[in-house]
C-alpha cells in the first residue's frame, strides 16, 4: 500500500500535535508494510485556487499553476492508495493550508454532473486516493470535531472514500509528564490504527476507544490552569512558544492554583525515586499553608502543614508565583532573603528539575 500523510500544521517539532499523532500513525503503518511518504505543507509552494477552470477545460487534468502541487504534490496525491489528511482544529474545521490543498485537487474530477441517489456531484476523472481525516484540538469535547467529520464525510464519505477519522480533544495534554501513562495508551493506539488502516481499511471500535479516552480526570481544574498559562503570557508579552523556551509555569491566583500546577508540573523522572515532603508558608496577598509528599514517583497535595517536612519554604505568595511566572530570579530572591528556607537546601537547589517547564 502506498500512503501519502500531509502534514498541514505550520508548528514545528515538540509543538505540534497534529505532527505527534500523525508520526505514530505513519508508524503504525509503516509496521503494517505500508509504504508512507510524509509531506510538511509549510515548506512547500501552493498557490490558491483561482477558480479559472482552466484544469476543466484547456489541459484536463491539469492546474496551470506552476508550483509544487502541480509538480510533485497532486501526482503524489494521484498515485497513492491512501492519503492522510493531518490538521489542527482551525475554527472547528481545517485549517488554510490544507484546506488549499484540497482546493487544489479539483483536476482529479470532471465538470459534468452526476446524480447519485438524490444528491448531484461531478465524477471522478480516475482513480482518487481513499482518504483518513486526522485532527486535534485543544477543547475536551470529541464534539468539538463534529463539524469537520460532517464535512469531511460529505465531501469524501460517498461510495466509501473516507476510510477513517481519528480525532484527539485535549491534545495539548499530550506531552505532560503528569499524564505520562495515558498519553502514552492513546500514542499506542494511534500506532495500531495505523497498522489497522493498512490491514482492513478500518479502525476498530476498541483501539478508537483508547484513542479518544479522557486523558485527564477533571477538565475543569486542566482548563483553569490554561487560562493561567494565557494570562501569564499576556502578563509576560510572550507566545506560547517562548513561554516554552523560557522555562515559565503559569502565575496561580490562590493557593488552590498554586497546588494544581505543582502536581501537573511534577516530573517523576526527572530526579531518580525520590521521597520527600515540601512545605510552603505564605504570607502576603494570599495567606496559608500547604504541602507536597513526594513518593514512589508520585505526588500529593493538602492543605495545611506538614509532619516533619523535608523542606519548608516561607515566603509572600506574590513573590513565589514570579518566581515561578519567570518574572523573579529565584536564586537571587534567596540571596537577598526575600524568603527562607528551612530543611533540605539540597532538595531546593533540585526545585527546578523536579517542577519545570521540561515536565
Amino acid at each position: 500500500m502506498k500512503v501519502l500523510a500531509i502534514n498541514s500544521s505550520a508548528r514545528t517539532d515538540g509543538q505540534s500535535k497534529t505532527k505527534l499523532m500523525l508520526d505514530h500513525l505513519v508508524e503504525g503503518m509503516r509496521d503494517a508494510g505500508a509504504d508512507v511518504e510524509v509531506v510538511e505543507l509549510r515548506k512547500k509552494k501552493i498557490n490558491n485556487c483561482i477558480g479559472c477552470f482552466t484544469c476543466w477545460t484547456k489541459t484536463p487534468g491539469v492546474c496551470l499553476h506552476n508550483d509544487d502541487m502541480t509538480t510533485e504534490l497532486f501526482p503524489k496525491f494521484l498515485g497513492s492508495d491512501l492519503a492522510v489528511f493531518a490538521t489542527p482544529l482551525y475554527h472547528f474545521t481545517v485549517n488554510a493550508q490544507l484546506k488549499t490543498f484540497i482546493e487544489r485537487t479539483l483536476p482529479a474530477i470532471e465538470p459534468f454532473f452526476k446524480e447519485r441517489h438524490g444528491k448531484t456531484t461531478h465524477p471522478l476523472r480516475g482513480p482518487h486516493p481513499g482518504i483518513v481525516m486526522l485532527s486535534v484540538a485543544g477543547f475536551p469535547e470529541y464534539s468539538v470535531f463534529d463539524q469537520l467529520s460532517a464535512w469531511a464525510n460529505f465531501v469524501y464519505g460517498r461510495e466509501g472514500g473516507l476510510v477513517a477519522e481519528i480525532y484527539r480533544p485535549l491534545a495539548e495534554a499530550l506531552p505532560l509528564a503528569f499524564v505520562n501513562e495515558k498519553a502514552g495508551e492513546i500514542l499506542e493506539a494511534t500506532r495500531q490504527a495505523g497498522r489497522e488502516i493498512v490491514l482492513s481499511l478500518k479502525v476498530s471500535p476498541e483501539t478508537m476507544q483508547r484513542i479518544t479516552q479522557d486523558i485527564v480526570e477533571d477538565h475543569r481544574a486542566f482548563l483553569r490552569i490554561g487560562d493561567l498559562m494565557w494570562k501569564t503570557c499576556i502578563d509576560q508579552g510572550v507566545t506560547p512558544k517562548e513561554f516554552d523556551e523560557k522555562g515559565m509555569m503559569p502565575r496561580p491566583d490562590s493557593l488552590e492554583d498554586f497546588m494544581a500546577i505543582m502536581n501537573i508540573a511534577f516530573n517523576p523522572g526527572a530526579d531518580g525515586n525520590i521521597s520527600a515532603v515540601i512545605q510552603y508558608r505564605f504570607t502576603g496577598e494570599v495567606q496559608g499553608e500547604c504541602h507536597f509528599r513526594i513518593t514512589d514517583g508520585r505526588i500529593s497535595s493538602s492543605n495545611g502543614p506538614a509532619e516533619k517536612p523535608d523542606l519548608t519554604i516561607s515566603t509572600p505568595f506574590e513573590l513565589w508565583m514570579d518566581i515561578m511566572a519567570g518574572k523573579a530570579d529565584g536564586q537571587q530572591m534567596f540571596l537577598e532573603q526575600k524568603y527562607t528556607v528551612e530543611g533540605d537546601l539540597n532538595l531546593l537547589m533540585r526545585m527546578s528539575r523536579l517542577f519545570g517547564a521540561q515536565s
